[in-house]
């Protein structure tokens, strides 16, 4: 009998958004393979207050009130905050009626817990699930730039190359509200995989799909129907296409079923300053720049493989 895979240590940053829900959900569901230390929640989809909400009340739906929560920035490093109620309603998880959740946030501010989780874990033994802007970790690493060595892998949700961007025609929601933040987070020589919009606009919601997943019957997956129906309106409005990409899954997946997906190690640059493309990654697809790389870029998914992973896993909540 082969013995069982030691469980991969992930820290949880997140912005909850519906995708973002449904990432956590499939975190929460493959508790053989991940040991979740905590959670951590950045203004992004929207404000913190809500992201933080957001957070507890996915934890209350699925039963693990015994994972803590952390708040972080709420705001950018240098830039206002920009959000996206136009895409996850007003509330950042539009498309359900929950309760507002009992549990507490943790004291401890999310920087801090970050710092201090990867001095206290042996190193290379922690991996970072990075789901909305990356100010969270930029801020931990401008305060303790020892923590950069330590950690084992950064899996982040994040930009695009030949999709382009989808809140800018240049930039990704999530490195244009913070693209500092990010240009700090590339610039660390941490190993780095990114999930671009060119991997997660493969991985539609089609009405086959979300009827799968309605099938199973539970409250969790009846809650995530409601909220993906809701979720995939506007990409549906925008794109005219059956159903809407699930983005931040993609990150957790990886973790689980890393051959699901295909890449390039090569060189990304995050753009800070031009008023017109702020926030592109700036992707040395071709490696034509003789710059260093620095991230493993997907660039295709197994899009049926994902789903039956998704489904299965729910199936489990």
């Amino acid at each position: 009998m082969a013995a069982m895979t030691e469980r991969r240590k992930i820290i949880i940053d997140t912005d909850p958004g519906q995708d973002d829900a449904a990432a956590l959900m499939l975190a929460f569901a493959s508790g053989e393979e991940l040991d979740i230390l905590g959670i951590t929640t950045v203004a992004g989809n929207v404000p913190l207050r809500l992201t933080s909400r957001n957070a507890r009340i996915v934890c209350e739906l699925c039963v693990r009130t015994d994972i803590p929560v952390y708040e972080g920035a709420d705001r950018p490093i240098e830039r206002p905050l920009v959000t996206a109620e136009h895409v996850h309603g007003k509330t950042g998880l539009d498309g359900a009626v929950l309760d507002e959740p009992t549990m507490q946030v943790m004291p401890q501010h999310a920087v801090d817990f970050i710092v201090e989780t990867l001095r206290r874990e042996p190193e290379g033994s922690v991996t970072l699930c990075t789901l909305g802007p990356l100010t969270n970790l930029a801020m931990a690493i401008r305060k303790a730039p020892d923590i950069a060595p330590r950690i084992r892998e950064l899996v982040l949700m994040g930009g695009g190359f030949f999709e382009g961007g989808n809140i800018t025609p240049a930039a990704e929601f999530n490195i244009y509200v913070d693209p500092q933040a990010a240009d700090i987070v590339f610039r660390a020589g941490i190993p780095l995989v990114m999930m671009p919009l060119d991997v997660t606009h493969q991985l539609m919601t089609t009405k086959a799909r979300v009827a799968r997943l309605a099938a199973l019957g539970t409250r969790p997956a009846k809650v995530m129907v409601d909220w993906l129906e809701f979720f995939e309106r506007f990409d549906e409005e925008k794109y005219g296409s059956d159903g809407g990409p699930l983005h931040d899954p993609t990150v957790i997946a990886y973790l689980l079923r890393p051959e699901l997906f295909s890449g390039r190690h090569c060189n990304v640059e995050i753009e800070t300053t031009s008023e017109l493309t702020v926030g592109m990654t700036v992707v040395d697809w071709w490696r034509v720049s003789n710059r260093t790389p620095n991230a493993r870029v997907m660039r295709h998914v197994d899009a049926d493989g994902f789903f039956d992973l998704l489904i299965e896993r729910f199936a489990r909540l």
